[in-house]
């Protein structure tokens, strides 16, 4: 009889550690390389395909970071008290327009305004005191301060984003600041999604007897629009190896990646990998992982394949741990974005083998103590999609390690760093 691979089996011959799966992966992936002009209104979350150059000094002119009066740091007193004469006001927008600014003379500023000439200094306006036409100063003060110099931001010619930047609110932020409209964006990454087996039924109809309802493709859809994927949904393709094979076939003309969900193991009517392995090239199909130990990785033609699990759960982990930090470099981000892993106490026992990389789904708070704590959201099962719905986070088992006693420190991924 032929063993058939589960996502939660233990029998881990021929698979690959996570970590190697993971950097084999990334080393056969490719950059996309078409790329558009867009609207820096419309580049959030869009990876750079020119990198971007101050045109201009950033602030342009020096200005005062308070409201206060602005005067010659030289003036300050540094005993007792010093009075100001204030010669008018500078407004942001409306410089002050008087003359060049002497001893013991001030201007009114607020926040933004160019500084009058003459002045090097802004006291802010809590710590004067306004006597009519006068200003009275009777605290130390450090000569500069609350001054923003022009170009300190930014200097004219400075490279301020790299190419391969994937655009952060902050980035389109300071893009507008130097008066830019328009960037220069890698093109969006096209992703063709499916379902396999004949026993997964559409949203809609009746389920027959034995039939499950597909809901590995929504997962995947919807995880795939938050990173601001292209999807094209190939629906739902039963045990037909020949259909399976002109759909993927089709998919790989025009997707840059293809994922499918189901049908990877080696059970008789899992056709995954021998259309795969017929129609392009495979890597591995087995990774040291739980869930989602069946997982084929290869390509069709120019696409990237990814042969993912039928189980709910080991969709969604495989898709954070192995499938994101793919479609990150095909879309063309240079620096992988951060994924926090916070350590975090286990309020109960974790039962595990060594041997592979296992993720458990938790909920992780903050305890009155200052640490983090996590526990299981539920039944761990990988076909348990209710108890990842609770979860706000994956408890990262590393490798080689066994069960976790109750108070032990374990690494947790918060779903927030993710999804």
């Amino acid at each position: 009889m032929k063993t058939i691979a589960s996502c939660d089996d233990d029998w881990e011959v021929g698979s690959v550690p996570v970590d190697e799966a993971l950097t084999r992966m990334l080393a056969e992936t490719a950059s996309v390389s078409g790329a558009e002009i867009v609207q820096v209104s419309a580049a959030a979350g869009r990876v750079l395909a020119e990198s971007v150059q101050a045109s201009r000094d950033v602030p342009g002119h020096t200005n005062s970071a308070v409201d206060g009066y602005a005067l010659r740091g030289a003036d300050l007193p540094r005993t007792g008290f010093a009075e100001f004469a204030v010669l008018g006001t500078a407004l942001a927008g409306h410089p002050y327009a008087g003359a060049l600014v002497r001893s013991r003379e001030a201007v009114r500023i607020m926040t933004g305004a160019v500084i009058p000439e003459g002045t090097d200094t802004v006291i802010m306006q809590e710590h004067a005191e306004a006597r009519g036409d006068r200003v009275r100063i009777d605290r130390p003060h450090r000569v500069g301060q609350n001054v923003r110099q022009a170009g300190e931001d930014m200097r004219r010619g400075e490279v301020v984003l790299e190419a391969g930047r994937w655009l952060t609110p902050a980035d389109l932020g300071m893009v507008a600041s130097l008066g830019v409209a328009e960037v220069k964006v890698r093109r969006i990454v096209r992703v063709a999604v499916l379902s396999t087996g004949s026993e997964v039924c559409p949203l809609g109809q009746k389920l027959p007897p034995g039939s499950i309802y597909d809901s590995n493709r929504y997962t995947l859809m919807a995880a795939l629009q938050r990173i601001g994927a292209e999807v094209h949904d190939l629906g739902i393709v039963p045990d037909q190896p020949e259909e399976l094979k002109q759909r993927l076939a089709s998919a790989s003309g025009y997707a840059d990646v293809i994922i499918s969900s189901g049908g990877v193991s080696v059970g008789e009517a899992d056709h995954v990998r021998p259309a795969l392995s017929e129609l392009g090239q495979i890597r591995f199909w087995k990774v040291a992982m739980k869930p989602g130990r069946p997982l084929s990785f290869g390509r069709i033609g120019s696409a990237t394949f990814l042969g993912l699990p039928g189980n709910p759960v080991a969709v969604l982990v495989t898709f954070y741990w192995l499938v994101k930090p793919v479609l990150e470099k095909r879309m063309g981000i240079l620096d992988r974005p951060l994924i926090p892993l916070v350590p975090a106490r286990t309020e109960t026992r974790l039962r595990k083998k060594p041997g592979r990389m296992e993720f458990q789904r938790g909920l992780l708070w903050s305890a009155s103590s200052g640490e983090y704590r996590v526990a299981v959201s539920g039944k761990q099962g990988s076909g348990i999609l209710r108890s990842m719905s609770l979860a706000n986070a994956l408890i990262v088992l590393p490798h080689e390690r066994g069960s976790v006693e109750p108070d032990e420190w374990v690494t947790v991924l918060p779903f927030a760093a993710v999804v």
